[in-house]
């Protein structure tokens, strides 16, 4: 594990990046597209010096220009880090970013990678986030195995989370499931869901039975 908490500024008030994030994304975008100069160094001399802010903002910048490969790289490197814990909100940025550009199969590899963290928190927006992301990617059969890895770390499910996943079974008419749901969602509220729809925002409605 690597401690290298002494050998950086950390990041200023009110900026994104800070010098030495921004020369780091520059050099492994450089060294990504230049065949002759391998990435390896780059990591070394550049990001592995870096305080855990700026790792941090260097995978959200990398994301953010939409650098699949440097991405996974650097999202790697942090999870050799000692003060590494996993954050569902990083994983649904990534699933984004790969499922945007196409990279489905290395979304489930990156799932699998997920399931496989220890500890995980019950963070049940990050997982919300994850949720829809996976359902709007018409990943349906990962959407359900998110589902109910949030059940067996114990995340405090809501409506939001039956919402997303029966709309998306439903949506794949996958009726048995989707039933399945609606009625364990009963057991949970004392109520059944009844999607409508409403504008944005205003995705189900609550009714007695």
């Amino acid at each position: 594990m690597r401690d290298r908490s002494n050998n950086r500024k950390p990041l200023q008030k009110g900026r994104n990046l800070s010098i030495e994030a921004i020369q780091t994304v520059q050099a492994l975008k450089r060294a990504r597209a230049t065949s002759s100069c391998p990435l390896e160094p780059a990591l070394e001399t550049t990001f592995r010096r870096l305080l855990k802010l700026d790792m941090i903002a260097v995978l959200r910048e990398l994301i953010r220009q939409n650098q699949c490969y440097l991405a996974l790289k650097v999202f790697e490197e942090i999870q050799e880090e000692y003060w590494y814990r996993p954050q569902i909100s990083l994983y649904a940025e990534l699933v984004s970013l790969l499922g945007s550009n196409g990279l489905l199969e290395e979304v489930e590899l990156l799932f699998i990678k997920l399931k496989k963290e220890p500890c995980l928190e019950p963070d049940i927006n990050g997982f919300n986030a994850l949720l829809e992301i996976l359902a709007n990617f018409n990943l349906t059969g990962l959407a359900v195995e998110c589902f109910y890895l949030m059940k067996s770390i114990g995340c405090d499910l809501d409506k939001l989370s039956f919402k997303i996943l029966i709309n998306a079974l439903e949506s794949n008419e996958e009726a048995s499931l989707s039933a399945f749901l609606r009625l364990e969602a009963q057991k949970y509220f004392g109520q059944s869901l009844n999607f409508q729809e409403k504008g944005e925002g205003e995705g189900y409605s609550l009714s007695s039975n």
